[in-house]
Order: structure tokens, then sequence, then C-alpha cells
């Protein structure tokens, strides 16, 4: 497995999409599309900790004329942590459970497409293999202790501070 940074987020983004899709085919029953929030729910919630644990503030340091997409990604994932804990509850018999899962999907994959087209790219210009593959170590190893779930204590303060600030 290769050790660089954005393959690594960029592989996380291809897992998260698939299921997107899967969720989103008529075929797909009810009790499925639970699960695959369920699913979804866990990698966003890895996903986003290793982001804005590791990734988000080394650019930040490394690159600062990024500044200003940084912020705007921190905003995104709290858009994200705020549907994700309100989905965390539900099934897919409540009302809003589609609604809601269709809009952290439109969002999530808007964020996934500015990361992938915009950001990575600036990102790999601006850092050499070197870094970035130093940085993804520090990814995987983040990602072995990361929270799973939103109720996890390092996931909920996240969340908190996302719905508090």
């Amino acid at each position: 497995m290769s050790t660089d940074a954005i393959t690594i987020l960029r592989a996380d983004h291809k897992e998260v999409r698939a299921l997107f899709r899967e969720f989103e085919k008529s075929t797909t029953t009810p009790a499925r599309q639970g699960a695959i929030v369920k699913k979804c729910i866990e990698l966003l919630t890895v996903h986003t900790y290793i982001e804005n644990e590791v990734m988000y503030p080394e650019v930040r340091r490394l690159l600062p004329d990024l500044e200003d997409d940084v912020l705007e990604s921190y905003e995104e994932h709290h858009v994200a942590d705020v549907l994700v804990m309100e989905l965390v509850p539900m099934k897919p018999s409540d009302e809003r459970f589609h609604a809601k899962t269709s809009v952290l999907i439109e969002n999530v994959r808007h964020h996934m497409d500015e990361e992938e087209n915009d950001w990575f790219p600036k990102v790999r210009e601006g850092l050499g293999r070197k870094q970035l593959s130093e940085l993804g170590e520090r990814l995987l190893e983040s990602k072995k202790t990361a929270p799973r779930s939103p109720a996890q204590p390092s996931a909920l303060k996240k969340v908190v501070d996302a719905v508090v600030s």
C-alpha cells in the first residue's frame, strides 16, 4: 500500500463513493440502506478525523497559501459532522432518513470533488514526495486509533465543537 497521503485519502473517497452509489440504487433494500449508512458513518468519522487531526493542520503549516482552502474544508466537515450525528439514531423507515442521507451524500461528494480536483493538486505541487509519504504514514498511524463512531469521545468532541461553533 502506498504511503502517499493523497493516494490514501483518494482511496478513502473511492470506498465512500461506492457506498453512496449503492445507497442510491432503487433496488437497494431498506435494511441494506441502513447498513450502508452505518458503514458510511464509520468511514466518514475515521476520514474526517485523520484529515482534521493530521492532514489539514500540516498542510496549513507547510503551505500557508492554502489557508482558505483548509478553513473551507473544516467547514465542510462541520456540515457532514452535524448530518452524521443526526443520522446515527435514525432508521431507514424514519421520515427524513433518505432526505438527510441524500443531503449528506451531496455535501460529501462536493467536498471530495473539490479536494480531488483543486486542493490535492495544489498540495502535491507544494509538497515533495518525501513529505507526502511522511504525511501518509502519519495518516495511516492515526487511522489505527481514529474513532469509528461519532459517539466515541475523540469524535464526540469534534462533533460538539462543530455544533457549538
